[in-house]
């Protein structure tokens, strides 16, 4: 339910149980991602069956129009962001459903993005125990953009060596 109304992340609850029970720590991870992207898809739903009457009473059209077309743009590396970084997620997923994002990428979108969160938590929590839930909370920010900006790097080198070798 975080993914709509609840405001605590799910970190502050898969952190201890991992430190608790670290041989469960994946287990909790895959949870807290289950939690998670069922949360998204009931915020989806809201966003999708009454949020564009309630957007276009609280913003102006234009407004709006530019927030969904950018949207649109970046659909799936937009809900990739906010499901991995601190970026407010549940904002995301209710838009997703406003402007009718679809929804089979905002699932794949949201799964890999949680998943990617809440297991790499539980992981380190795992291998390194309680000391690194200070690390993780006081740098969790920087963590996640490093780590996304290296992705995204990825992929690009991936897309251009595939551009490179179908071009000869």
């Amino acid at each position: 339910m975080e993914a709509v109304f609840f405001p605590i992340p799910p970190d502050v609850v898969l952190l201890p149980l991992s430190v608790l029970r670290p041989e469960l720590a994946p287990l909790f991870g895959v949870l807290a991602t289950a939690g998670s992207v069922s949360g998204a898809a009931l915020g989806y739903a809201i966003g999708l069956r009454g949020g564009r009457p309630l957007v276009h009473r609280l913003f102006r059209r234009e407004r709006v129009q530019q927030v969904e077309d950018l949207f649109h743009r970046y659909d799936s590396w937009a809900i990739g962001i906010a499901g991995f970084t601190p970026v407010p997620y549940k904002v995301f997923a209710l838009a997703a459903g406003v402007f009718g994002i679809s929804f089979y990428r905002f699932i794949v979108a949201s799964v890999l993005s949680r998943g990617a969160r809440f297991m790499l938590e539980a992981l380190l929590v795992m291998y390194f125990g309680q000391p690194i839930i200070g690390f993780i909370s006081r740098h969790f920010g920087w963590i996640t953009m490093v780590l996304f900006a290296a992705v995204a790097l990825a992929y690009v080198v991936i897309v251009r060596r595939r551009g490179a070798v179908a071009a000869r």
